[in-house]
C-alpha cells in the first residue's frame, strides 16, 4: 500500500512540478497529459464546475494568472491512497502565491505579494485524473485587499511557512489507524459515522463509553454562584 500511495503522487508530480513554477504552456500540456478529456473539475464558488483540461484552465487559471503573472504554487501537504469505496485520490494542501497587480473576481489589486491558500483533490483511474475537488481561500486573498466585507475576523491570517523542501509533508501507510482514530473520535461525540440516524448525535452523557471512562457526569456537577 505505501508503494501504491507513493505511484499515485509519482502519476500527477509532473502536473505538481508545472504549477509550482507557473506558465500558460508547462500548465496545459501537462493538464493534456494527466487529465482525461472528460474530467470533471469541481471547484469552489463562484467557479462552479467545468470539464476537461481546457475548461478548467480557461476558467480556473486564467483569472489567476491574470491576476498574479509571476505566479507559483508551493504544496504544503500532500497525501495519497485509496477509500474504503476503492477509489484512488491525491491530496495537496498549500499556498499560491504571486505578485496581486490585476483585479480577479472584482477583488481589487494591491500591487503587493499577495497569497492564497488551496485544497485541491484529484481521483485518479488509470493514472488518469478524472475527478478534481478544489476549495481557494477566497476570503483571505479578499482581506489582504482590505475588500472583506464582514465584521474583521478576531484572530489574524498569515501565510504559514511549507517545508524547506518546498515539496510538501508527506505521509505514508493504508491510512487505516489514522480513520479507526477519527471513528473512535467521532463515537465518542455519539456521532458515528456507520449510523445516519439522528438521534445518535444527542447527549453522550449516558453513553457507554462516558460510563466504562469515567468521565464525570455533568449533571452531578455543582452550579456555581454567579457573584453580582
Amino acid at each position: 500500500m505505501i508503494r501504491y500511495s507513493e505511484k499515485l503522487k509519482k502519476d500527477i508530480a509532473p502536473l505538481l512540478k508545472a504549477l509550482s513554477d507557473f506558465s500558460e504552456q508547462s500548465v496545459r500540456a501537462e493538464l493534456h497529459h494527466v487529465m482525461d478529456e472528460n474530467a470533471h473539475g469541481r471547484y469552489c464558488h463562484p467557479f462552479g464546475d467545468c470539464i476537461g483540461p481546457d475548461e478548467l484552465y480557461d476558467a480556473i487559471y486564467t483569472p489567476l494568472l491574470t491576476a498574479m503573472p509571476d505566479l507559483e504554487r508551493r504544496d504544503m501537504i500532500v497525501l495519497a491512497g485509496q477509500t474504503p469505496e476503492g477509489q484512488d485520490w491525491v491530496g495537496t494542501m498549500g499556498n499560491y502565491v504571486g505578485t496581486f497587480t490585476m483585479p480577479i473576481l472584482d477583488i481589487p489589486p494591491t500591487g503587493h505579494l499577495a497569497h492564497m491558500r488551496y485544497h485541491e483533490f484529484y481521483r485518479l483511474e488509470g493514472g488518469k485524473i478524472v475527478e478534481v475537488q478544489a476549495i481557494w481561500d477566497i476570503p483571505e486573498l479578499m482581506m489582504q485587499a482590505n475588500a472583506w466585507p464582514m465584521a474583521p475576523q478576531l484572530g489574524k491570517f498569515l501565510m504559514t511557512p511549507a517545508p524547506m523542501t518546498q515539496d510538501g509533508l508527506t505521509a505514508t501507510g493504508d491510512g487505516s489507524s489514522t480513520m479507526r482514530h477519527v471513528i473512535d473520535m467521532l463515537t465518542d461525540l455519539c456521532k458515528h459515522p456507520a449510523d445516519p440516524n439522528p438521534k445518535v448525535m444527542g447527549s453522550c452523557r449516558d453513553s457507554p463509553r462516558r460510563r466504562r471512562s469515567g468521565w464525570p457526569d455533568p449533571r452531578h456537577h455543582r452550579r456555581r454562584r454567579t457573584l453580582p
